[in-house]
């Protein structure tokens, strides 16, 4: 028989720790924090090599997620898509998306798509003999696979108010899942704005604008061996609220003959009491994010950033650099994206992303 560590059989029960804040039944809400921090990744490796500031910046099929006011700037059918790893490649994140201008209108369309999830976790459960205390006969015959995952669907429009000024709007849903166990269903609306004058651009994001509300469900038939083999409550909890989200980007471009720059700034302003951020004032934490871009004649670009800004236990201010790269081909852009670390999350290892970006009007 193979042979099974305690810690296999420990590892599921950790998952579904998580469960301990989903509901059974109850329609009463708490207020949570982290909880759609997924989407935090964002859409394109350029804006992770960037350092993720981007609200004011984004004029792509991409500004669906950063800001839905950048959108204005798409000419024609655009189609993106993006593969990032993270934590040393146990998460993994993919994002899709495709933009078009609304025929008889200035406005503009876009529909995103994004998930992340821990696939191939082991469903232990079943394989354990809680009377001997010890795996069962022939355990791998009990022992199921599960993904714990995070999704969202993103539809956004974009419109212009005069030549300076958009605006632009984003209804979300979200669905978050863990395995045949529980999972989630929540909604929200991200309102934003950009105004640039020359080459000065400025953005503001309201993101959960109406609040995002999560209603969890869970399957206690799924997790009877919880309670009948390990002696364990079945998890209830609340249904979640998750307050909205200020982002506010500054930028400015230059040109020096063939060679561009752009340096940008965004400030993401938090309501949820988190403590981890190194500027807190009262329950608001404010993240900031730092990036610039050098490109050459349109066509190869060079990326750095700063991002995840936060403390230690000693109050050392650390940050996260990052680093990317793209190349223009026609209707195509190819960017890669690479974030390490820093301070007390350093052993969390690097993340990169790869993206795609096509653009039918540069054909």
């Amino acid at each position: 028989m193979p042979v099974f560590s305690k810690l296999t059989f420990l590892l599921l029960p950790a998952v579904l720790l998580g469960l301990c804040a989903v509901p059974a039944q109850s329609q009463d809400f708490i207020r949570v924090s982290y909880g759609n921090d997924f989407m935090s990744v964002g859409s394109g490796a350029r804006a992770l090599g960037m350092g993720s500031a981007h609200v004011a910046f984004s004029g792509d099929v991409t500004s669906a997620y950063w800001n839905p006011a950048g959108l204005v700037h798409v000419q024609d059918l655009e189609v993106a898509y993006m593969h990032s790893e993270r934590f040393g490649g146990i998460v993994g994140y993919d994002y899709g998306a495709v933009a078009l201008p609304v025929p008889g209108s200035e406005g503009r369309l876009a529909i995103s798509f994004f998930r992340q999830g821990v696939d191939n976790i082991k469903n232990t459960l079943n394989a354990w003999d809680r009377e001997r205390n010890r795996p069962r006969e022939n355990p791998n015959d009990y022992i199921t696979e599960f993904s714990a995952a995070d999704l969202a669907f993103l539809l956004s429009y974009g419109s212009p108010v005069n030549e300076q000024l958009s605006w632009g709007a984003t209804v979300k849903i979200l669905n978050s899942r863990i395995g045949p166990f529980a999972d989630a269903w929540g909604y929200s609306l991200d309102v934003g704005a950009t105004y640039r004058k020359g080459g000065y651009l400025f953005g503001v994001n309201l993101m959960d604008i109406t609040t995002m509300m999560k209603f969890w469900t869970v399957d206690a038939n799924e997790l009877r061996a919880l309670e009948t083999e390990f002696g364990d409550e079945i998890p209830v909890g609340q249904n979640e609220i998750i307050l909205p989200t200020v982002k506010l980007g500054a930028a400015r471009m230059f040109q020096f003959g063939d060679v561009s720059l752009v340096a940008a700034l965004d400030t993401d302003l938090r309501f949820e009491n988190r403590r981890t951020y190194y500027i807190n004032m009262g329950s608001m934490s404010i993240e900031p994010h730092i990036g610039a871009e050098a490109g050459y004649m349109d066509t190869i670009f060079i990326r750095a950033g700063l991002t995840d800004f936060a403390t230690d236990q000693s109050s050392s201010v650390y940050a996260s650099p990052t680093l990317g790269a793209g190349l223009r081909l026609g209707a195509f852009d190819f960017d890669y994206g690479f974030s390490s670390f820093a301070g007390v999350s350093s052993d969390l290892g690097f993340t990169h992303r790869i993206s795609l970006r096509f653009s039918l009007a540069r054909m």
